[in-house]
């Protein structure tokens, strides 16, 4: 089943999300159609905060960008649920990022390219793995959505400034996507 991607300016994107057990009802569902929004959306990873809801679970598929470029990787497809973060490391590099909570903008955004990360899989299988590259990168920023940080929160605040039109119009549900979208409504 499809779901609709919450845009910008609701409230749950910037609320830390909470852990969950094994017998969270209809897990196995919700994956499936956390993936199933993913694709059809075009993204290459998607946290339970942008479907409108706030538990500590993302799913990231970076096998998909290799495919893009016919080349062979070390791309991933994973879920990821109650992840920690363990540490980060390296030296930051920029790479432009967007969302499919916030449709047509892009940003350069600096991240650690190495990250070390426990979380538990699907079948809650417990793992404490390390990525590096373009999969550290998509895990941080999915990351970041269980934790209520946005890709924009780590922009400089005067590129923030210049992005608010554009932002404001999202809110307002403003967007031209081909994926199903939800506004808040306040």
């Amino acid at each position: 089943m499809l779901l609709s991607v919450i845009l910008y300016g609701d409230p749950i994107l910037k609320k830390r999300a909470a852990e969950i057990t094994a017998d969270y009802p209809n897990l196995q569902d919700t994956i499936k159609n956390m993936w199933q929004t993913m694709y059809v959306a075009s993204g290459v990873g998607l946290a339970a905060p942008q479907v409108g809801m706030s538990i500590r679970l993302f799913v990231v598929d970076t096998l998909q960008l290799a495919e893009k470029k016919k080349k062979e990787s070390n791309g991933i497809k994973k879920v990821f649920i109650n992840p920690t973060i363990l540490s980060e490391d390296g030296e930051e590099w920029k790479y432009e990022e967007g969302c499919l909570s916030i449709p047509a903008i892009r940003e350069d955004v600096f991240r650690k390219p190495i990250v070390k990360i426990h979380y538990f899989d699907e079948n809650f299988n417990e793992f404490t793995e390390e990525f590096d590259e373009i999969n550290a990168r998509v895990i941080q920023h999915e990351y970041d959505h269980i934790e209520g940080i946005l890709f924009i929160d780590k922009l400089k605040p005067l590129k923030k400034k210049l992005l608010l039109p554009k932002l404001t119009k999202i809110a307002r549900g403003e967007v031209d996507v081909d994926y199903r979208v939800k506004v808040y409504k306040k």
